[in-house]
C-alpha cells in the first residue's frame, strides 16, 4: 500500500509542472521545453537555502522568483527577439543546466539533518500519511488561487491571447507581455514541483529535470482526454483533472514497476503511455 502511496505523493509534488504545463501549451499553445531547467532551478533553489537553514517562508517566495525569471526570460527571446518558442525554450533550458551548476557547485546536494515543510508540519504521526495531507492542502491553495486567477479581467486576457491573437490585440492586449507573465507564470509553478519533490527525496540533482516535461505533458494529455470525453468548459474542472492526470500518470508507472518491469526501461515505457494516450483520441475518430 505504501508503494502506492508514495506514487500518490509524487503525483501531487509533479502537479505543479503539470499546470505549468497547462498554461503554457493550453492557455498560450506554447510548447515549452523551459521546464527541465526550470524544474531543476526550483529544486537547486530549495536544496541551497535549506542548507542554510533559511526560514520556509523565505524559501517559497525565492523558488518563485526564479522559476519566474527562468519563463520570463524565454517569453521576452520569444516576443521580443521574434525567436520561435520551442527554440526559445531550449536555448534558456540549455543556459540554466550551467545556471543550477553554478548555484550548487556539484552535481547532487543531500538535505541530510535538514528540515523540511514535511518535517516542520506534524499534523499526524505517520510520516507518508502527514505528509500526503501536506501536500494536499498545499496543491489545494495553489489549484484555488490559479483557478482565481484564470477567472479574473486578467486571466480572461491571457485564455484570449492563446485562442484568438489578433482579437485580443485588437482590444488593445499587449498579447506579448502577457505570453511573457503567462510564461514566468508557468516556470514558477514548474519549480514549485522541484521545491516540492527535493524536499520529498531529500537531494537535489543536476540530472532530475532531464525528460520532466513529458510528465506534465502526459498528465494534461490525460486531462485533456478527460475534458474531451465530459465536453466541459469548466475552468475549475479543467484544473482538477489536470492534477488527476498528474496522480494517474505517476500510478501508472508505479503499477508498470510492481509487475516486474526493469527500472531501466521506465523511460521507455513513459513514451509508450504517453504516445497511446495521444494516440487515443485520434484512434477514436478514425473509427467514428
Amino acid at each position: 500500500m505504501d508503494f502506492y502511496l508514495t506514487a500518490l505523493l509524487q503525483g501531487l509534488c509533479f502537479s505543479g509542472i503539470a499546470l505549468g504545463i497547462y498554461i503554457s501549451m493550453k492557455i498560450f499553445n506554447i510548447p515549452d521545453i523551459t521546464t527541465d531547467g526550470s524544474y531543476t532551478l526550483g529544486g537547486v533553489v530549495t536544496a541551497i537555502l535549506l542548507t542554510r537553514h533559511l526560514p520556509g517562508y523565505l524559501i517559497l517566495p525565492a523558488v518563485l522568483f526564479a522559476g519566474g525569471i527562468a519563463g520570463a526570460v524565454t517569453g521576452f527571446i520569444h516576443t521580443k527577439l521574434k525567436i520561435n518558442p520551442l527554440l526559445a525554450g531550449i536555448l534558456v533550458m540549455t543556459a540554466l543546466y550551467s545556471v543550477n551548476l553554478t548555484l550548487m557547485g556539484r552535481s547532487n546536494l543531500p538535505l541530510i539533518g535538514t528540515s523540511s515543510i514535511f518535517t516542520l508540519l506534524q499534523i499526524l504521526s505517520n510520516p507518508n500519511q502527514n505528509t500526503f495531507l501536506i501536500l494536499f492542502f498545499f496543491v489545494l491553495v495553489v489549484t484555488l488561487l490559479i483557478g482565481y486567477l484564470l477567472k479574473t479581467d486578467f486571466g480572461i486576457a491571457m485564455r484570449a491571447t492563446g485562442n484568438s491573437e489578433s482579437m485580443i490585440r485588437a482590444l488593445g492586449v499587449n498579447t506579448n507581455r502577457m505570453k511573457i507573465i503567462g510564461l514566468a507564470l508557468a516556470n514558477a509553478l514548474t519549480a514549485v514541483s522541484g521545491y516540492l519533490i527535493t524536499q520529498f527525496q531529500a537531494f537535489a540533482d543536476m540530472n532530475m529535470g532531464i525528460g520532466i516535461v513529458i510528465v506534465g505533458l502526459g498528465s494534461v494529455i490525460i486531462a485533456e482526454t478527460f475534458i474531451g470525453w465530459l465536453h466541459t468548459t469548466s475552468v475549475w474542472l479543467s484544473l482538477v483533472l489536470v492534477l488527476a492526470g498528474a496522480v494517474i500518470f505517476q500510478l501508472v508507472l508505479a503499477l508498470t514497476l510492481r509487475m516486474g518491469v526493469d527500472a531501466n526501461l521506465l523511460k521507455l515505457v513513459t513514451a509508450v503511455f504517453v504516445l497511446l494516450i495521444v494516440s487515443l483520441p485520434r484512434l477514436n475518430r478514425v473509427k467514428e
